[in-house]
Formats: C-alpha cells, sequence, structure tokens
C-alpha cells in the first residue's frame, strides 16, 4: 500500500528580500516505520526560514484558490474520496486550520466532523464505529477532527476510560495498544485501497506556547468560552501524552497513509504547511473533469439548437 505522492516537492516561496525559500515537504513526514523525537526531529517553531506570517499569508490564499479548483475536479471525477485527520493538544490551533485553509471549499462536498466524548450508544459499538459511518463518499472531502485516535491517546493517558467500553477480557491487557496500532492500521490500508486517500496532521505545538494560549483564552473575554478547567487538568499530563503521541506516530505512519508532525507554534506557517501538503497530495491524483463521447456531444448540440431557437 503506497501513495502515489511525492513528498519531496519543493515548497518555494518568494520571500521579502525578493530570494525564493525552498523545503521539501517530506520534512514534515513521519518516516514510516522510523523513530521519533520531536525535539531533535520536529521543532514546533519551524518555519522553513519565513521570518513573519506576510510572507506566507500570499501563497495561503493561492492555496486556498487551487484547494476551490482541484475539490470541483475531486467532485466530478467521483473516483477519489480525501480524509483529512486532525490531532493535537488544546491550543494547538486545530479549528483555525480547518477554518482557514477549508475556507474556499465548496461546502456541498466537504463535512467537518469533531469527535466529541463518546455517547451511550457509540459505547455500544466498536471504537472505529462512529468514525467509519462519517468517512466521505466518492468525490468529497472529510475532516475529522480528533477522531479515533484519541483511543491510543486519552484513553492510553486515562485507562480508567477504557472501563466505560464493556470490552470482553481478552480484548484488554498489556497488548491492548499493539492491537489497537494494527486494527488502525488495516482500517486505513483498507480505505486507501478502496480510493479514499488519508492525510493525517499532527500539529506539534510547545509547552511554552500552550502556556501563551492559555493565558490569552484567560484575559481576553472574547476567548473565555474556549477554555475550561478539563484544558489545565490534561496540561498536568504533558509528558505521558507527549509519550503517548510519539509511539502512536511511530506505528501508525504508513506508506499509504503516513503522519505530517506540523510546527505549530506559528499559527500562519500552520496553514501554510497543511495547504501545501493538502495540495501537493490532490494534485498528484492527476484529477480531471470526466470526458462525454460522441453521442453525448450530439445531444448536447440537439438541446442547445432547441434553446436558441427559444429566443
Amino acid at each position: 500500500m503506497k501513495m502515489p505522492f511525492d513528498f519531496e516537492h519543493n515548497m518555494k516561496i518568494a520571500t521579502s528580500g525578493g530570494k525564493k525559500l525552498s523545503f521539501k515537504l517530506d520534512r514534515l513526514m513521519a518516516p514510516p516505520g522510523g523513530k521519533i523525537e520531536f525535539k531533535g526531529d520536529f521543532d514546533p517553531g519551524f518555519t522553513a526560514g519565513l521570518k513573519g506570517k506576510e510572507q506566507a499569508h500570499e501563497r495561503v490564499e493561492k492555496n486556498i484558490g487551487e484547494l476551490s479548483r482541484l475539490q470541483d475536479m475531486l467532485f466530478a471525477q467521483n473516483t477519489y474520496g480525501v480524509l483529512i485527520i486532525f490531532q493535537a493538544l488544546d491550543a494547538a490551533g486545530k479549528d483555525g486550520v480547518i477554518k482557514h485553509v477549508m475556507s474556499g471549499v465548496n461546502p456541498q462536498g466537504c463535512m467537518v466532523t469533531s469527535f466529541k466524548v463518546p455517547s451511550v450508544e457509540e459505547l455500544d459499538h466498536d471504537y472505529l464505529w462512529r468514525a467509519a459511518r462519517a468517512l466521505p463518499g466518492r468525490g468529497t472531502i472529510g475532516i475529522f477532527n480528533r477522531p479515533y485516535y484519541e483511543e491510543v491517546l486519552v484513553v492510553r493517558v486515562h485507562p480508567e476510560f477504557l472501563a466505560r467500553q464493556n470490552l470482553p477480557p481478552w480484548a484488554g491487557g498489556k497488548d491492548l495498544w499493539a492491537t489497537r496500532y494494527e486494527q488502525i492500521n488495516c482500517f486505513e490500508k483498507y480505505l486507501v485501497e478502496n480510493g479514499i486517500i488519508v492525510l493525517k496532521f499532527f500539529l506539534n505545538v510547545s509547552k511554552e506556547e500552550q502556556r501563551k494560549s492559555f493565558l490569552s483564552r484567560i484575559e481576553e473575554p472574547e476567548k473565555n468560552w474556549k477554555f475550561s478547567e478539563a484544558d489545565s487538568r490534561e496540561r498536568a499530563h504533558w509528558s505521558e501524552y507527549q509519550a503517548a503521541y510519539r509511539e502512536m506516530i511511530e506505528r501508525t505512519s504508513t506508506p499509504g497513509a503516513p503522519w505530517f508532525v506540523i510546527p505549530a507554534d506559528h499559527k500562519w506557517f500552520t496553514r501554510l504547511a497543511v495547504s501545501e501538503v493538502i495540495i501537493e497530495s490532490l494534485r498528484s491524483l492527476d484529477l480531471r473533469y470526466p470526458k462525454i463521447g460522441k453521442p453525448q456531444r450530439e445531444a448536447l448540440g440537439k438541446i442547445r439548437e432547441q434553446l436558441e431557437a427559444e429566443r
């Protein structure tokens, strides 16, 4: 299972000094089957040499327009579906990325699903059930905000949540997490082999930047609604989450559905990087508008004659 994408693509951006800045998108990809270290391999403050959001804004706006064009062909061709997955700790900017980068897409062909605490009905099913129900169809884009990966992240940091899932005796134990990694990989392999393109983004925010964002949410009245005491409590488990994310990415970054670890300390660069990966992925699909045959063209010609005769 290998994607048709070439993430050695060079992203070239004109800097304020008129120079061309370039870096390869595969710098942001977690190598399938490899080991990673967030501190050494993926710097949350990385900006590829760009000094400010002004240099990235024009490129992002261009990408938004290009995404609209590609989505139109994706819908018309009706061959592929695209599933975009976002995972992050609180205050990494997931909602802002979704709102901004996807602002140019046609709502008729795109749906965002934010996964909350499982309902009673959802807990009566396997943990992938609710995600499977929300998968995008051919020609459409589906965006998952914290989907089934929470089952190897939040549930791992808080194993007491497993009690609510009413699992049979053989489904738990020391092999639980390895089993779930394998199940998720098989699920995504199945999707890719059936034409659902899976793009996975972990927005990698530093602990200091999260602290600043939390303070901003407290100090600015219009942002108070974004903050809850639960956010502060989860921050106390920072090290545990870092370990859980690292192992999750190492075990589930595959050739067909790799993880992209996106620097999230500078939101303008986060949006730029995410938009670049999405655009390059869609371009690699060689999307085209369907061509009609001779009989259809002749039928359209007759209809045109009829319409023109009504003048």
